[in-house]
This record gives structure tokens, C-alpha cells and sequence, in this order.
């Protein structure tokens, strides 16, 4: 195969390298492009657009596979535990003993906040959601360890890293506190980082909190699950944020705002409520038939993804993980049974085989997180919880990266061309 890609533009030509990855298509280096032509390429959403070299996370849309640094996403999600997936992502490889119980250490001494962070929670309104408390806060980390703000200084990488794992899982469970009028948790560094968590989100400190291993274990394989995933919107967006110079806290808020929205983070809740609006799996057919018919504006969610092309191997492991934890919270949950019975007609309906359209992880993801117990509006939430570790380590590798680049998208221009001025007593 030919390391070279020939462009020609009218009489025009020139040759462009061909870089190959350890693994996936090819890319054509196009960056001498615009000297040699005059010419941009034109890419809306950066379908076919290389933005960054990375050695995180790979992901193979028409096999389904999804790799956190060479490792399936189901051996990590059945075998590990999500503070290993942190170290992972953040070093490139499974920690050691000693590292795995240093890394532990770490995180787990850093899981408090600042008392006078606490106190901006009373400025939002009580019905506040908690992405836009989220939001705020995180922003807001940056006015209080100003220690861990020199992007430059790689230890104070380090820490700012440390900082943000540590301290998401408190910061979203106080956002839920300050919502249903209940105190604040301070964390329990006894607990798990997933059992830490649900107690500062569902305990009280009128009682203690006894925590479920199921539910404990269902919490972990969401939190892997959704660690990373490539250069999706809002990591693009914590990637632009940071390669302009931004302080690594509102990065991540930036990416917090961007994974708000309903076609990303937010789908998993569009989601549970279509299977909420399906009710029962004898309505199935019905709805079946409307996502078919073209002049029915209703859309089966949590069906098809922008990158998955097959089966998404994390709708796998929740769709386990959902009849687990209903099997042992002793309840069977109509809506469960409506998303096992579409997914099987969808599997086997040749109109959603043809367009590719299998559950992805959203399909199944919020029916987990109902069981658990947390209202919808928490579901981003925690979506950022986990993808906090993906967002900071893809900054790290970024700011690593001696080719970084400040984010400059061009574009192609529609609007009118040069005209002058006309004072406003002379236009008609």
C-alpha cells in the first residue's frame, strides 16, 4: 500500500503523507494542504476528520469492539474496578499492587472539598438542575486550588488530575442534597469509590447507610463503562478548551456543559422515557411501526450511534447489569421488560438490521440507574462523574503532545461579499 494520498486540483497536484495508526484506518495528513492548494476540506461534525494522535482509547464502530488502552471494555467492566480503569487511562497500563493501593490512597484522600465550596451551592435556586449546579462548581474548583492551575508544571498536572477524580463523586452528590433539601454527606474514605458515592447520594445522617454489593457492583461497571470513549463532543470540546491554555477545572466544566446536551449525555434519559411512554411490551408493534413510517416524527432511543455500526459492546455488559440488580432488588420492572422484548424484535427486524440499528449503551443505561434510585435528572450527572476520567486524561496526553496545537477550525463562508457602509438616514 502507497504511504502517499495524490490530490489534484486542476492542473495542480501534490502528495500527501499517509500515517498509519497501531490499529484502525489510515489518515491522510492533510496540514500542508491549505499552503499547497488554497484550499480547506469541509467536514461538518469531523466525520471523517483526524483532530489528535492518542493512545487512549480505540474504538472499531463495524466490529463493535471499544478498547481502553489495548483492554476490551467487557474484561475491564467483569474484572476490574473503576479506580484501576482510572489508572489506566491516566498511565497506559493496569497498575501494579503498591500503585493500585497508592492510586486508591490518593484519590480516596482527596475525595473532600473546600468548606467555602460548599457554600456556593446556596446561590443556585433550590429546583436548580444539577448539570447547571455541575456546571458552576466545577468552574469554580479553579478560584480554590490554585496550586494545581499551572497547566505548564507537570506535577501540578498530576494533582489537578487527582483533584478532579476525587472530587466529582462529592461535588454530584451534593448537587442531588441541595436539590431534595436534604444535608450534605461529608465522604466516608472507608468506602469503595463507588460505595462512597451512593452513601453521600442516598444516606442521611440520622442513620447509617448500609450499602448493597449489588447495587455497589452495578455503580462500578456503569462508572467503567462510561470512562471514555474516544473524541466524542464533549472531549473535543475539554481537547479546544485546553489547547488554548485553560486551566484543567474549567476544561472539564466545559465539557460538563457539552455533555448537557439531549444528543449526548442526555440521551440515556431520552431513553428511559420513550420505554416509560411504550409501557408495556404488547405496545411494542406500535411503536415499531411509527419508527418506521417516515412521516411519524417519533424515533425509537438509545437505537443506532454516530460511531457503533454493529452491536455497542457496553450495552452488553448494562443489559447484564440491569437484570442483575432488578433480580436482586426482588421487582420485576415493566419497563425492563419492554426494553428485553424491543431489543429482541429490533435483532431480529430486517429494517433496523439493514440501517445497523443496535441498543447502544443509553438503551440500558438508564433503566440501571432508575433501579438504583436516582431520579433522571442525575443521570448526566453521573455521566460526567465517570467521564471525568476520560476528559483529564485526554488533557494530560494533550498537553503532552509536543504538536499541540491551538484549536482553529476553518469554514466555508456563505454570508454576502465586501460592501460598504450605507449611513442610516440613507437606507430605505
Amino acid at each position: 500500500m502507497t504511504n502517499t494520498a495524490n490530490i489534484a486540483l486542476g492542473d495542480k497536484s501534490a502528495e500527501y503523507p499517509v500515517l498509519s495508526g497501531s490499529v484502525g484506518p489510515d489518515v491522510i495528513d492533510i496540514r500542508k494542504l491549505y499552503g499547497n492548494t488554497g484550499r480547506f476540506t469541509y467536514d461538518p461534525g469531523f466525520t471523517s476528520t483526524a483532530a489528535c494522535e492518542s493512545k487512549i482509547t480505540y474504538i472499531d464502530g463495524d466490529q463493535g469492539i471499544l478498547l481502553y488502552r489495548g483492554y476490551p471494555i467487557d474484561q475491564l467492566a467483569e474484572k476490574s474496578n473503576f479506580l484501576e480503569v482510572a489508572y489506566l487511562l491516566l498511565n497506559g497500563d493496569l497498575p501494579s499492587k503498591p500503585d493500585h493501593d497508592e492510586f486508591t490512597h490518593l484519590i480516596t484522600r482527596h475525595t473532600m472539598i473546600h468548606e467555602q465550596l460548599a457554600q456556593f451551592y446556596r446561590g443556585f435556586r433550590r429546583d436548580a438542575h444539577p448539570m447547571a449546579i455541575m456546571c458552576g462548581i466545577v468552574g469554580a474548583m479553579a478560584a480554590f486550588y490554585h496550586d494545581s492551575t499551572d497547566i505548564h508544571d507537570p506535577q501540578q498536572r498530576v494533582i489537578a488530575s487527582h483533584r478532579i477524580i476525587a472530587k466529582m463523586p462529592t461535588l454530584a452528590a451534593m448537587a442531588y442534597k441541595y436539590s431534595i433539601g436534604q444535608p450534605f454527606l461529608y465522604p466516608d474514605n472507608s468506602l469503595s469509590f463507588a460505595g462512597n458515592f451512593l452513601r453521600m447520594t442516598f444516606g442521611v445522617p440520622a442513620e447509617p447507610y448500609v450499602i448493597d454489593p449489588v447495587v455497589e457492583d452495578a455503580m462500578e461497571k456503569l462508572l467503567i463503562l462510561q470512562a471514555d470513549h474516544e473524541q466524542n463532543a464533549s472531549t473535543s470540546t475539554v481537547r479546544l478548551a485546553g489547547s488554548s491554555g485553560a486551566n484543567p477545572f474549567a476544561c472539564i466544566s466545559a465539557g460538563i456543559a457539552c455533555l448537557w446536551g439531549p444528543a449526548h449525555g442526555g440521551a440515556n434519559e431520552a431513553a428511559l422515557n420513550m420505554l416509560r411512554e411504550i409501557g408495556t411490551p404488547d405496545r411494542i408493534p406500535e411503536f415499531i411501526a411509527r419508527a418506521k413510517n417516515k412521516d411519524d416524527p417519533f424515533r425509537l432511543m438509545g437505537f443506532g450511534h454516530r460511531v457503533y455500526k454493529n452491536y455497542d459492546p457496553r450495552a452488553k455488559v448494562m443489559s447484564k447489569v440491569a437484570k442483575d440488580i432488578l433480580d436482586k432488588l426482588g421487582r420485576s420492572d415493566p419497563i425492563f421488560d419492554v426494553a428485553r422484548e424491543l431489543e429482541h424484535i429490533a435483532l431480529n427486524d430486517p429494517y433496523f438490521i439493514d440501517k445497523k440499528l443496535y441498543p447502544n449503551v443509553d438503551f440500558y443505561s438508564g433503566v440501571v440507574m432508575s433501579a438504583i434510585g436516582f431520579p433522571t435528572s442525575m443521570f448526566t450527572v453521573l455521566f460526567a462523574i465517570s467521564r471525568a476520567v476520560g476528559w483529564i486524561a485526554q488533557w494530560t496526553e494533550m498537553m503532552e503532545d509536543p504538536e499541540q496545537k491551538i484549536g482553529r477550525p476553518r469554514q466555508l463562508y456563505t454570508g454576502p461579499t465586501q460592501r460598504d457602509f450605507v449611513p442610516l438616514n440613507a437606507r430605505g
